[in-house]
């Protein structure tokens, strides 16, 4: 976010933005804000283009992502048990 900044005015429901000012920390409400942002967009991205790929290829089953998520799974124990071993 090297980008130069504006300053916006925005609203929002009032419990929102003193839940955000209260986890905000040192870098203000202003830079959580605007990650949150970021990741909304990076979101809304990622959403794109799994409806590009799914036009093309056809939906994603139930199956096959939980059949990544087992692998992802399984990735993450060799890693932490081969981490383990070399410590």
């Amino acid at each position: 976010m090297s980008d130069p900044t504006g300053k916006y005015s925005i609203t929002m429901p009032r419990d929102l933005a003193e839940a955000a000012r209260s986890r905000s920390g040192p870098s203000g409400l202003s830079a959580y804000v605007a990650a949150a942002v970021a990741r909304q967009i990076e979101r809304d991205n990622l959403n794109e283009l799994i409806q590009v790929a799914e036009a093309e290829h056809g939906r994603i089953t139930d199956g096959e992502i939980q059949a990544l998520r087992d692998q992802l799974h399984q990735a993450r124990q060799e890693q932490t048990h081969s981490g383990a071993d070399a410590a």
